[in-house]
Formats: C-alpha cells, sequence, structure tokens
C-alpha cells in the first residue's frame, strides 16, 4: 500500500471481515467440501485454509523483523531481503508442506479457535503502535509473495494477511460459505 496515514479503523475493520469470512466458509463446508481440490492450488480447501489462517500468523514475527531492519541503514535491509529472496526455493517447499501438517493438526474446529486469537492478538497490536511506528519501512523479498513489494511499511504489513486471504479466498472450492 505505501501510504504514510494511519488508518487503524480500517485495518481493523478488514481483519474482522476476514475473521467472520473464516468462520463463515468453515461453518458451511461439509468434509467432503474440506477434502476437495481447490483451483489453482495443490492443497485441499481445508489445507488452503490454514494457509489463509498462517498469512495472519506469520504477521508477528513479520513485524518484529520489519522493526530491527526498519532502525538499520536500508543497505541491511536489502541485502537481508536478497538472501530471503535466493531461499526462495526452500521456502516454497516448506510454504506447501505446512499446510498438509497443520491442517491435520489443527481440523476445522481448532483453525476457527486460532483464527480468533490471532486476530484479537492483532488488534491488541495495532492499538498499541506508536503514531511513529507506520513510517519505518524495510525491503521485503518479492519473489515470496505476489503481495510483498520492495519496500513495505508498518502499515503495508498490517494489510498484507487480508489481501492474502482474500486473494486464496478465490481458489475454494466449497460449495456454500463463498
Amino acid at each position: 500500500m505505501g501510504e504514510s496515514a494511519w488508518d487503524r479503523e480500517t485495518i481493523h475493520e478488514e481483519m474482522e471481515r476476514a475473521r467472520a469470512a473464516f468462520h463463515q466458509l468453515l461453518d458451511h463446508a461439509t468434509d467432503a467440501d474440506l477434502r476437495r481440490p481447490t483451483s489453482g492450488t495443490r492443497w485441499t480447501n481445508e489445507q488452503l485454509l490454514f494457509h489463509m489462517l498462517f498469512g495472519y500468523i506469520l504477521i508477528r514475527p513479520l513485524l518484529v523483523l520489519l522493526r530491527i531492519f526498519g532502525r538499520l541503514p536500508h543497505s541491511a535491509g536489502r541485502i537481508f531481503a536478497r538472501l530471503l529472496n535466493a531461499a526462495t526455493r526452500p521456502f516454497d517447499a516448506i510454504n506447501y508442506l505446512g499446510p498438509l501438517g497443520g491442517a491435520k493438526v489443527l481440523g476445522r474446529r481448532r483453525m476457527g479457535s486460532a483464527f480468533d486469537r490471532v486476530i484479537a492478538e492483532l488488534h491488541r497490536r495495532l492499538d498499541a503502535e506508536r503514531e511513529s511506528d507506520p513510517a519505518l519501512s524495510m525491503p521485503y523479498p518479492t519473489r515470496w509473495d505476489p503481495y510483498f513489494r520492495d519496500v513495505m511499511t508498518i502499515t503495508d504489513l498490517y494489510h498484507y494477511p487480508t489481501q492474502h486471504f482474500d486473494f486464496h479466498r478465490r481458489q475454494l472450492t466449497l460449495t456454500a460459505g463463498r
């Protein structure tokens, strides 16, 4: 997004919209729906739902990295982003394999409660951000995700998981709740 405005309410609303949509998807999916392949991925619907949850889980460590590299010289962040881009192949493997196990471990019921906990934590973190925090930025590995840009701010990071969620939601092949 790259925006300088710090509109917490918009971000809160985005996260709540995604939380409600996630529960609607889970609540209306049958067991057969969850086992069905998705459109455009190698995952089942249940595995893709876990991946969508994981997009929100990742924001906490990404915020930590941004706070560190956002205070270092920009060249340090560029070097780090280049190293991460060079590691795209192992990242892609982990990114694919994680939801295979994650969906099995959590299952439908625990995925919903995990989503609630993660969103509640992100709401608390967002409310605790200082007014100067959104100006922090760092380079990101653009090969890792189409929603990562060359340089991202804290505001961008808070918007990222919902962009990721909305993109993958269109790949679900559930019969109801879409």
